[in-house]
């Protein structure tokens, strides 16, 4: 791969160059389209780890996907400036950052309500639904869709689909945005095979040609059959990802009240070390915890960027060539490296194990299952042209223009009410749950 290719501004779905504007490039475009998306503004009411809650603290998967987005441009930038003589003329550090950042902003856009829950539960109901014999009509590989689903392939979805040229580019982000967003640029053929992460997969079956097209025009290897080598900024992408889970979790975990304070300073000042802020050391017994955090936080993702970025130059030769086993942070040098690991481990020991995130989850499970199976049964009975019952009709007309088709292949059908529900926010979900089982909220 080289810089030239994989940098192209080239858009999907629109086969001319945009005019040029004064201040604000085609990457800028990018960022400014993900922001404005309908999809994008529904992650303000969506989990991130803990439910939705009345602590404002607590983060959601908007508030997430902002910091990342920080986390990402400064790793662009930074990587730009050491990897500069490798860039095409016209490209500048500030171009790598805002690719970096608009793929950050979007990289949880197509995950579902409830989180990770949420995946788990729709994976779940479709293997039910496939005992029941619902899944008989389709393929092996898109049957695997929907057994293994996975928000990043309903993210490609959205980007490239769903929002705004419907069907016909959607976003029409640039190749080199779409390709920084696509951390796992196969199919789910490879999502059990590769054992890279269970289930992760990037590409539904009905997105196939746009991920040749783009891995074409990016100049992605082929590894084997529906299966590309990453784009070597996908990298920096989930750096930043691994960053913010890792440190925001545990200021989440605090306000939940999960975690001791002492022991999270002492794993930041582990990273930072004597390198501490002047208004860190400044601070006195009337300081509070949260402000005391939000100081130290600051410096350990200055450590924590600086060692992703000298990672990625240290192994760009593995990344250009396709070859780099793991991801960044376990190529990360010392402090950092553990720093990450730590948090990481941390956050699973003490704050996954949390009792109402527990009974969240569970009921994520009740509520999607309530909508799935009204959704697909109604696809279901109308496929072949077959006439639905009038309540399955009714729960079709909730669709609106986005229902499926008597005529439809069952996957097509299906992959539309994935889109519905998907789209939904944690309170949406809940409440239609609610009311098709008639119990809707008091007046």
């Amino acid at each position: 791969m080289d810089w030239h290719t994989l940098l192209t501004r080239e858009r999907l779905g629109k086969p001319v160059h945009s005019t040029e504007e004064l201040g604000r490039s085609p990457f800028h475009k990018d960022h400014d389209r993900i922001i404005f998306s309908g999809a994008f503004r529904r992650l303000g009411r969506k989990t991130q780890v803990h439910p939705v809650t009345s602590n404002d603290h607590i983060h959601t998967r908007l508030t997430h996907s902002l910091e990342v987005s920080c986390v990402g441009r400064s790793l662009g930038m930074r990587v730009g400036e050491m990897i500069r003589d490798s860039l095409p003329d016209w490209c500048e550090p500030s171009d790598l950052g805002m690719v970096v950042q608009s793929a950050c902003l979007a990289h949880d856009i197509g995950n579902p309500p409830f989180g990770h829950s949420g995946e788990d539960a729709i994976r779940h109901w479709f293997q039910q639904a496939a005992g029941r014999g619902w899944l008989d009509a389709m393929s092996a590989e898109e049957r695997a869709d929907f057994l293994n689903f996975e928000g990043n392939a309903q993210g490609f979805r959205v980007l490239t689909q769903l929002e705004y040229h419907q069907f016909d580019g959607g976003t029409r982000l640039t190749y080199a945005t779409l390709g920084t967003y696509l951390k796992y640029p196969w199919t789910a053929r490879h999502a059990e095979a590769l054992g890279y992460k269970k289930h992760k997969f990037g590409c539904y079956q009905s997105e196939l040609p746009l991920l040749e097209q783009i891995a074409a025009k990016l100049g992605l290897p082929q590894i084997e059959e529906q299966r590309w080598a990453r784009h070597p900024l996908v990298y920096l992408m989930e750096a930043a990802d691994d960053i913010c889970y890792g440190l925001i979790d545990l200021e989440d975990g605090l306000e939940m009240e999960l975690l001791d304070y002492a022991e999270v300073e002492a794993l930041l000042l582990g990273l930072v070390g004597d390198d501490l802020p002047e208004t860190y050391r400044q601070l006195g017994p009337q300081d509070s915890r949260r402000r005391r955090l939000a100081i130290l936080r600051g410096k350990a993702i200055e450590h924590l960027t600086n060692a992703a970025a000298r990672a990625f130059v240290e192994q760009q030769p593995a990344l250009l060539a396709g070859t780099l086993q793991g991801d960044l942070v376990e190529h990360m040098h010392g402090p950092a490296k553990r720093c990450v690991l730590s948090a990481k481990a941390m956050a699973r020991e003490k704050i996954f194990q949390d009792k109402r995130k527990t009974l969240h989850e569970i009921g994520a499970y009740t509520t999607l299952e309530i909508l799935l199976n009204a959704f697909c049964g109604a696809a279901l009975e109308q496929q072949g042209g077959r006439t639905p019952s009038f309540k399955h009709q009714r729960i079709l007309d909730l669709l609106g223009n986005n229902a499926p088709q008597p005529e439809w292949p069952l996957h097509r059908s299906f992959l539309r009410v994935i889109d519905f529900i998907a789209g939904m926010t944690d309170s949406y979900a809940t409440e239609m749950a609610r009311e098709m089982t008639g119990r809707s909220s008091p007046m």
